[in-house]
């Protein structure tokens, strides 16, 4: 039986994104582009990040803000890759593989084509990150609540052979995203344990109460990387007027998620924005006002794997976040784990 598909990690170029690739001239940018305009960075949301992320992460945001490294556009060579992760992590199925190299590129994405399973997937190799926290076992009950596009999802299905595997995407167009994933990369045996719905994920608790064994949080987010090129300044706006909202909607999230995990389950949070009212705060008022919850130890699983990733100096045990900076990309990926102790 084929199983699912190799994560394939995609190395960043610059951090943030902020600045132009080195050694190409736009000439051949246009080229790889196929006539696609370049993105360009929005003032407007930049500006807001220079403010917000100088107060929250100090001398680290001029890291994250001006890195770059050079050949982002260069095509990648069919050698020099190596596994992402140590064996020595706290948990690393040996069914799990991950590729990577030192050296930025691009690898050539592969079309959907209905009925024909795909060989890898490209994806931020910190978005591995979450999956390896939950540490879901054969034979589970797994949530992923908000599951578009996918990645986390193929990734788990990687790790282990749930019982049941609940993939939830509320938004319509995502969904469809995440759909087409699955029949992308998980081969028929297997799409007969997962069940795709399209629930508003602040419901799924009161739907079905205690009933998974591990729950992934992967909560909708001001997303950094894709909000700085943001199409135009309206959009911007708009979005900013958005990021004030989210923290409400991603603690209503997480509440729904406990409420869905069994006593002794586990979920992990995890969000690809370096905002601390969308991470650390979020899981402070959880910790906070829900006696039932605790929070559970990750430090292994960040010293195992500090030699890929840069995380902020200063968090919590049962948290942490990957900041993107020069040679070392990833990011930004918030990840938090918690236990449920006892019924609600």
């Amino acid at each position: 039986m084929r199983g699912p598909a190799l994560p394939l990690a995609r190395r960043a170029g610059a951090a943030l994104g902020l600045g132009r690739a080195a050694g190409q001239d736009p000439g051949q940018l246009e080229n790889k582009a196929k006539g696609k305009l370049q993105k360009q960075i929005c003032q407007v949301i930049l500006d807001h990040f220079e403010k917000q992320y100088t107060a929250e992460l100090g001398d680290a945001w001029s890291s994250v803000r001006f890195s770059q490294s050079p050949g982002l556009e260069s095509s990648l060579a069919e050698q020099g890759y190596h596994p992402a992760f140590p064996a020595a992590l706290p948990y690393l199925p040996a069914a799990f593989r991950c590729y990577t190299r030192t050296a930025p590129g691009r690898f050539p994405a592969q079309k959907h084509q209905p009925g024909r399973l795909k060989e890898y997937y490209l994806l931020n190799a910190a978005s591995l990150l979450p999956v390896l926290a939950l540490e879901v076992k054969d034979g589970e009950d797994v949530l992923d609540l908000c599951a578009a596009p996918g990645g986390k999802s193929v990734a788990i299905l990687q790790c282990a052979c749930p019982g049941h595997f609940h993939c939830n995407e509320y938004d319509d167009l995502r969904s469809r995203w995440l759909e087409q994933t699955i029949e992308s990369f998980i081969p028929d045996p297997i799409i007969n344990l997962i069940t795709v719905s399209k629930l508003d994920g602040r419901q799924i608790g009161d739907l079905q109460p205690e009933f998974y064994d591990k729950v992934l949080v992967d909560a909708p987010c001001s997303n950094d990387r894709s909000w700085l090129f943001s199409a135009d300044p309206q959009q911007a706006v708009l979005r900013l007027m958005q990021r004030k909202e989210l923290s409400s909607l991603q603690f209503q999230l997480l509440r729904s998620a406990v409420q869905a995990l069994r006593p002794g389950g586990s979920l992990v949070y995890s969000t690809c924005t370096l905002s601390r009212a969308e991470n650390s705060d979020v899981i402070n008022l959880m910790l906070s006002s829900c006696r039932n919850v605790m929070p559970v130890d990750i430090s292994g699983l960040a010293r195992g794997v500090s030699q890929e990733f840069t995380f902020l100096s200063g968090m919590q045990q049962h948290e942490l976040l990957v900041l993107p900076e020069k040679g070392r990309a990833w990011g930004p990926m918030y990840v938090a784990k918690l236990k449920k102790v006892f019924s609600s």
